[in-house]
């Protein structure tokens, strides 16, 4: 009975449940939980992220210290997400809770993110000014000077807010220049993208272009909140003002506000009105600074010119008198003159000596002497011959050996009169040769110097004071032959010799010696007013 009943109480009891497939299972409590919660906000804290994977969807989880739910978010909604999610990063995520069949687990997809308080975006913030840096985006060997007078100013801002009338304002009170607006959102989540769109469409513009390229870029903005500045803190931001080949001024938020294309920028603006007078000096200093600067110019040049004046009188004062300067070369003329023709003789009768002993040497050494004298020795020699062939006086013998040596000697003397010739007639050549270059050099050398000597009496004739007499001019002389050169020289009584171009005069001077001319004084000179430049 036992047994029974412990077996009766083991079979399950019957019951009218329908029974479903796990698919079936799975889409009603996908149901229930969708219909259930819908959208909901959770705040976690971002684990296991995954970044964005092949088919641009990002996979992580939300966690606290007691719970952890997986999340996902499609590749739509992660581009246009303001605040991109990091490793550790507390946030409040809003979506809808779904399941998914095929794991048997549950998932929240993420439609919109933010962080979970200032301090966290604070925490990201300085993690991301850190990682930049070091990357030498801020460095300032990296910043561009500013342009002294920029011609245009591009301005990346809104274009119905209060910052860009404040700086055309400002322009327009101290320099009026050239204005181009980018107009961009510089709050939401597309202002971030916007903004560096600007920045680079500003650098690509080309030079010459139909719209001209700004010298400077200003990147404005008013004040507002943490939250309100973060797409100026986002990194696409910022990479695109440290690309930009144009001067670019930051000037967002107020003073207090700093982001990080703050430190990038070239200058950094505590208000857009600053950034305006950063960028343009004041036009009324400028001209102020250009009239004192003309007015320095011309007095300067007044002041150069009379002082150039000045030593111009000084050297023509210091410059020697022209007769002093042709006296030396007047003194050299005549000299010239005085020594040419005793110069001459002198070279001529040298000449004359000279051909005189080549004409002694050649009549010494002439053909006609050298052969006379040779013919001499010869006769003697026969007539010697002769003598000592008489008969009875050498025997046969030595008759023979007489004749051998008479032989030879013929010979010999044959010989040495051929050469003997030879050698006197080469020297009659070359004696006739010299004869002919002398001729030769007497009939250049002698007209050449003829022509120089010409010439340099026809300079001392041109020099020559005769000349000056010839053109009705005379020379005073006093007793002791001194030229006269002033009359404060001459006193009363003076005999005076008057040269004029046929012959000399004398005079006797008259009247008492005027007096000598006061030396003028070197007083500075007045100088007269010049009157304003303006």
């Amino acid at each position: 009975m036992a047994a029974r009943a412990e077996s009766q109480a083991k079979t399950p009891a019957p019951s009218n449940a329908a029974e479903l497939t796990v698919s079936e299972l799975s889409g009603a409590l996908k149901r229930t939980i969708e219909d259930r919660f819908g959208y909901v906000k959770v705040r976690g804290e971002v684990s296991g992220w995954r970044g964005p994977h092949s088919s641009g969807h990002c996979y992580f989880s939300l966690k606290d210290e007691g719970a952890r739910i997986d999340a996902v978010i499609w590749k739509g909604t992660y581009g246009r997400l303001r605040v991109k999610p990091e490793e550790g990063m507390e946030v409040i995520a809003t979506g809808k809770i779904t399941t998914w069949p095929g794991k048997s687990a549950y998932q929240i997809v993420v439609e919109s993110i933010e962080p979970a308080g200032v301090g966290a975006l604070l925490a990201q913030l300085e993690e991301r000014r850190k990682r930049l840096a070091a990357e030498g985006l801020f460095d300032e060997a990296r910043k561009q000077l500013l342009p002294f007078l920029p011609q245009v100013i591009g301005v990346v801002t809104s274009p119905t807010g209060a910052v860009i009338r404040d700086i055309l304002h400002r322009l327009a009170d101290r320099f009026p220049t050239r204005v181009l607006v980018w107009p961009v959102r510089v709050q939401g989540e597309t202002s971030a993208a916007e903004v560096a769109a600007a920045i680079e469409g500003f650098n690509a513009l080309p030079e010459g272009g139909a719209l001209p390229r700004p010298d400077v870029i200003i990147v404005a903005r008013g004040g507002g909140s943490l939250e309100d500045l973060w797409g100026f803190n986002e990194e696409i931001v910022v990479r695109a003002a440290a690309g930009s080949m144009i001067p670019l001024v930051s000037a967002v938020g107020h003073e207090t506000d700093w982001t990080l294309i703050d430190h990038v920028a070239d200058r950094r603006a505590p208000t857009p009105t600053a950034a305006a007078e950063m960028c343009v000096p004041v036009r009324s200093d400028l001209m102020a600074q250009i009239a004192s600067l003309e007015g320095r110019m011309f007095g300067a040049r007044a002041r150069y010119f009379e002082r150039r004046r000045s030593d111009l009188r000084s050297l023509a004062r210091a410059l020697p008198n022209a007769e002093d300067l042709l006296a030396l070369p007047r003194q050299r003329l005549d000299r010239a003159a005085e020594i040419l023709p005793t110069r001459l003789h002198q070279a001529l009768n040298a000449r004359h000596l000279r051909l005189g002993r080549l004409a002694g040497l050649l009549a010494k050494h002439s053909p006609q002497a050298e052969l006379a004298r040779r013919r001499a020795q010869f006769d003697a020699l026969v007539h010697r011959h002769v003598a000592l062939a008489r008969p009875g006086l050498f025997t046969e013998r030595r008759a023979s050996d007489l004749r051998v040596k008479s032989d030879r000697l013929r010979a010999a003397m044959r010989y040495r009169l051929h050469n003997a010739v030879e050698r006197i007639e080469a020297q009659r050549r070359r004696i006739e040769d010299f004869d002919r270059r002398l001729a030769q050099c007497a009939r250049t050398v002698v007209p050449r110097r003829q022509e120089q000597l010409r010439s340099l009496s026809q300079l001392l004739s041109s020099f020559s004071y005769r000349n000056v007499l010839a053109r009705g001019f005379a020379l005073v002389r006093d007793a002791s032959g001194t030229p006269v050169r002033s009359v404060a020289t001459v006193g009363p009584g003076a005999v005076l010799d008057i040269e004029l171009a046929d012959g000399h005069v004398s005079a006797q001077a008259e009247g008492e010696a005027p007096p000598r001319p006061a030396k003028p004084s070197r007083a500075p000179p007045v100088k007269k007013d010049q009157g304003s430049l303006f």
